[in-house]
């Protein structure tokens, strides 16, 4: 055998090896992502129990809720590429893995603090929006209880990096899947009551959801803590002790990625809102699409976590073969998946849209045709949309978080909605003018993340981190 064929087959192997562990690693998140979407699902089909006017206050305060939620899941993510770098520089590293999640914990108790105090004046800001008093009220009170959940959920958020950083998700896929029916149980028992409990309504629905948050994180808590696997880690030892450097270090990371995520999410925000003011008819089937589109989003988001870890490993390891193959690896299965979901959506937008429409129902036609042609639009941008949070993931396992957050930007905000607002308004496309934005903005922030992965080396993105700026090596007075 030659020298060039034996290469050949290392390569392969190498290639094959990297996809294993890809896809070990990305299932169980991508299954974590679809457990905390059926979280707020179950508490919003229950909501809908109590009535219309409480399905709508509790709509208001949790689409509040979710967009400091989505800020402060961005801002502690910064603990995953360090995590990943760290072990992929030094495999059996535990001290400074330990003060990374102690510092990551103690930045979401720091954004804690304010994030309270804007919810607690919710129904301010609901009436200063717009909203009816009786709505916002209402919405209010359901805050003041939901909004405790804030910190435990997050600092669950800095374990599950833990342990996905260490290539060991299923721990917190297990919490994952266990809090969906504590939750429905706890909350439908609090917000009806029984058992001596007085029925609490929405109030019910927010003591069970920060209930469930924080049994989440107590239960992840222990198993890092007594796991075999976890405990020589021993993150919760001298938790009081600050360490500044690598405090600052996850705000420098984790900033970007969540105004990157913000970005995002306030897109689709605003497309909501413009369908609104189109018509009933509009808004109804972008709930459709939309949500149909977040589910099936979470694969790619699952994939390019995944990337994060496998990439930031092999930047600690200083393996530029291996960062080149971590990181396309991830975004071919993200692309071979999202021909798969496109398909899916373009063939069968009818029998999908019939999962929330009553398809024979003479006042829900016009709704129906306009959430077939949605769930078109959205069959046709997954591609985008995968590429997109693939190499967002890519770029992050390299401590890469700034340029991104700028593209962000200008694509989902500089060219995606101004498209959107022109076709939408001044143009007879409508509602779909308004989808053509957005598929705009995913192809838009696509090409520029995937551009900039392409062209890493010569940006200086595989350099060593500490030379971009990062944190230096721990010093011996750092516990």
């Amino acid at each position: 055998m030659t020298a060039i064929a034996e290469e050949g087959i290392a390569s392969r192997a190498a290639w094959g090896a990297e996809a294993r562990a890809t896809l070990a690693l990305a299932w169980p998140l991508v299954l974590i992502n679809l457990f905390n979407i059926a979280l707020g699902t179950t508490d919003v089909i229950m909501m809908g129990w109590l009535g219309a006017a409480s399905l709508a206050a509790g709509a208001l305060a949790t689409n509040l809720n979710f967009a400091f939620v989505i800020f402060g899941i961005g801002l502690v993510t910064a603990t995953s590429p360090l995590i990943a770098i760290e072990l992929g520089r030094k495999r059996h590293s535990v001290r400074d893995v330990r003060r990374t999640v102690r510092q990551g914990i103690w930045v979401a108790a720091t954004i804690s603090v304010p994030v309270w105090a804007i919810l607690w004046n919710g129904e301010w800001i609901m009436l200063r929006l717009g909203q009816e008093p009786e709505l916002a009220q209402a919405a209010g009170r359901y805050l003041h209880t939901l909004q405790w959940g804030f910190l435990p959920f997050l600092a669950f958020v800095v374990l599950r990096n833990f342990v996905s950083a260490l290539e060991r998700p299923m721990a917190a896929m297990w919490v994952g899947a266990a809090a969906i029916p504590v939750n429905a149980g706890i909350v439908y028992w609090l917000m009806f009551g029984g058992l001596g409990v007085a029925p609490m309504g929405l109030q019910g629905a927010g003591v069970g959801t920060t209930v469930t948050y924080t049994l989440m994180f107590l239960a992840m808590a222990g198993i890092v803590s007594f796991h075999r696997r976890f405990r020589r880690y021993f993150l919760f030892g001298r938790f009081w002790r600050p360490d500044w450097r690598r405090y600052r270090e996850v705000w420098r990371l984790g900033l970007p990625i969540a105004f990157t995520l913000a970005f995002e999410v306030t897109v689709f925000n605003a497309a909501a809102f413009l369908m609104g003011l189109i018509g009933a008819d509009a808004l109804a089937a972008h709930a459709v699409a939309i949500q149909v589109a977040a589910f099936t989003f979470m694969v790619p988001l699952g994939l390019g976590m995944a990337a994060t870890v496998r990439v930031g490993l092999a930047y600690g390891a200083g393996d530029r073969a291996g960062i080149g193959r971590a990181g396309w690896t991830a975004f071919v299965m993200a692309l071979a998946y999202a021909a798969f979901a496109a398909a899916l959506l373009i063939v069968a937008a009818r029998p999908i849209a019939g999962l929330f429409l009553d398809l024979d129902e003479a006042a829900n036609q016009a709704a129906v045709g306009l959430a077939v042609t949605f769930l078109v639009f959205a069959g046709l941008f997954q591609l985008f949309d995968s590429a997109q949070a693939a190499a967002s993931g890519m770029l992050r396992g390299l401590g890469d978080t700034r340029v991104p957050m700028i593209y962000a930007a200008l694509g989902y905000w500089g060219i995606g909605m101004p498209v959107a607002v022109v076709l939408g308004f001044a143009t007879p496309l409508a509602g779909s003018g308004i989808w053509i934005g957005l598929s705009v903005a995913l192809v838009a922030a696509a090409a520029l993340l995937t551009t900039r992965w392409a062209r890493r080396d010569r940006l200086g993105l595989t350099r060593p981190y500490e030379e971009k700026g990062g944190t230096p090596p721990p010093v011996p007075a750092a516990h």
